[in-house]
């Protein structure tokens, strides 16, 4: 990868994540368009890095957030009363929906990274992303906040994340879906997606620490890699800001049509270069 594959790739990261339109399928589509040739080893250790360079991104914009679920959670381990206070329910539930995608990634990990660098897989997968978003605006009665998240909700949101393990699901939209069709307002669902995606992005990043370490040519691979992590961490942050915002007022059908346009684009491009 060069410089400025890694840069952009950054700001599509960055940009992608946090939005329900899928960070890992703009991480497949944008160099299959653009026809750049990136070794399939160095794209998936790409892909996660600039991941984990957005969990800095959710961090910094929801660092109080998450010192008080942690303090709480703490205390209530301490007290023997885990589920006593707001911040440590909501703790114990982002843990709990963090088993589904967390055990999924381990059970299919050399099955997911066989899938990664297929734009023809990666277009059709943005469909469901599409049918998701618009099954959550339709089904969902928007009427329920974090407050009353209960472990049911949990297991349920968690397992839509577990289907973001494929490139062209979004995570944020898989989550944020789940959320709304269990009846969440839209930014709660998505406060919800974000929060929730500190522990899974935390693991996926130590995977990805362990077969960087393993590469060859990481002393030559690295300081092409820092800048796009960089670009990924800044971007992320001001798009968690901006989609928070937009959820206010703003439906998710907008992203289920940007998603079945970039979905057909890429279909009918890897069907036409056959």
């Amino acid at each position: 990868m060069t410089l400025f594959q890694t840069i952009i790739l950054g700001i599509v990261q960055g940009i992608t994540e946090f939005l329900p339109i899928s960070s890992s399928g703009h991480l497949v589509i944008v160099p299959f368009l653009l026809g750049w040739e990136i070794p399939s080893s160095e794209a998936f250790i790409f892909d996660v890095l600039v991941q984990v360079a957005t969990l800095v991104g959710v961090i910094a914009f929801f660092w109080k957030d998450l010192v008080n679920i942690s303090w709480a959670m703490i205390k209530g381990i301490w007290f023997r009363t885990p589920f006593s206070e707001a911040e440590s329910r909501l703790g114990w539930y982002i843990f709990l929906a963090t088993l589904p995608a967390g055990w999924a990634g381990l059970i299919f990990k050399e099955n997911i990274e066989k899938v990664f660098g297929n734009p023809r897989s990666t277009g059709f997968e943005l469909l469901v992303t599409a049918i998701l978003l618009v099954l959550a605006e339709r089904l969902g009665k928007r009427i329920r906040t974090l407050n009353n998240l209960n472990w049911k909700d949990a297991l349920f949101i968690g397992a839509f994340q577990a289907f973001a393990l494929l490139p062209g699901v979004s995570r944020s939209g898989s989550t944020i879906s789940g959320a709304m069709a269990r009846d969440l307002e839209r930014p709660a669902a998505a406060r919800f997606s974000f929060l929730l995606s500190v522990p899974i992005m935390f693991g996926a990043g130590l995977v990805a620490m362990i077969d960087l370490l393993k590469m060859p040519n990481l002393s030559t691979v690295l300081p092409v890699f820092i800048p796009g992590f960089i670009v990924a961490a800044i971007v992320g942050y001001f798009a968690i800001k901006w989609l928070l915002a937009f959820l206010s007022r703003y439906s998710l059908y907008y992203f289920a049509l940007y998603c079945v346009i970039l979905s057909l684009i890429t279909i009918i491009y890897a069907f036409a270069g056959n």
